[in-house]
């Protein structure tokens, strides 16, 4: 299995995801000799990974871009048939300490979004991952709206964990943000501070891109009406 080489600029990096486009998951790993799972239950990242190597990409578990030359983050989307996003996306892990001196303009949350190569991919439950379709891709970074918007939901967030009121924190707040849960398992456990300067153990917790902040983008930049 032989890796391709990585992507000189944005443009060659596009033009191989364009070149995806209208494909199947099943085509895409056929071509690569990359066997497809049964289900993505315990292989929930293999769509990611797929791509990733597919497109060249060379950041592997590091914490940087995907793309680490051209500071490109890769994010697959699963879409219904009408180009409705079915889950929020996972963004970054959120740190509930050090935040000490940590502003929306320095913050990892920020620099993972700064620029996106966005691809879709028609995946609806009752749809084969095999026979799951590629869509056509594109290159994003946040608008001024936009990253207001971002800006303002990682500043309440981040205060709440700061003000030590991570356990209060529900899928309702944010607008374009969302902080939840993120650990393999209930076991998995990291250290806060309560409102009283205590530290305590909690769940880790991750930043998600809502699913109406998604469907924006997608409707935006693939202009469906």
């Amino acid at each position: 299995m032989i890796k391709p080489a990585a992507p000189d600029n944005e443009q060659e990096l596009l033009d191989r995801a364009i070149a995806l486009a209208g494909m199947t998951l099943g085509e895409i790993a056929a071509m690569h000799n990359i066997s497809m799972p049964k289900d993505l239950k315990r292989e929930k990242g293999w769509v990611g990974l797929l791509l990733e190597h597919v497109l060249g990409a060379t950041a592997g578990s590091k914490p940087e871009p995907d793309f680490p030359a051209l500071g490109i983050e890769l994010k697959t989307i699963p879409i219904n048939r009408d180009a409705k996003p079915l889950e929020t996306t996972f963004v970054c892990v959120a740190p509930l300490t050090g935040l000490t001196g940590v502003t929306w303009q320095n913050c990892h949350l920020k620099h993972k979004l700064a620029r996106v190569l966005w691809i879709p991919i028609i995946a609806e439950r009752d749809i084969p991952i095999a026979q799951r379709i590629v869509c056509a891709p594109f290159i994003w970074s946040p608008c001024a709206d936009e990253e207001q918007l971002l800006a303002q939901d990682w500043q309440e967030l981040t205060d709440m964990i700061v003000l030590g009121e991570v356990e209060k924190i529900h899928g309702k707040y944010g607008q374009a943000l969302q902080l939840r849960p993120k650990a393999a398992n209930s076991q998995a456990k990291t250290k806060a501070f309560d409102k009283n300067g205590r530290p305590f153990l909690t769940l880790p917790r991750g930043f998600y891109l809502k699913t109406s902040f998604t469907q924006h983008l997608i409707y935006k930049h693939l202009h469906v009406s």
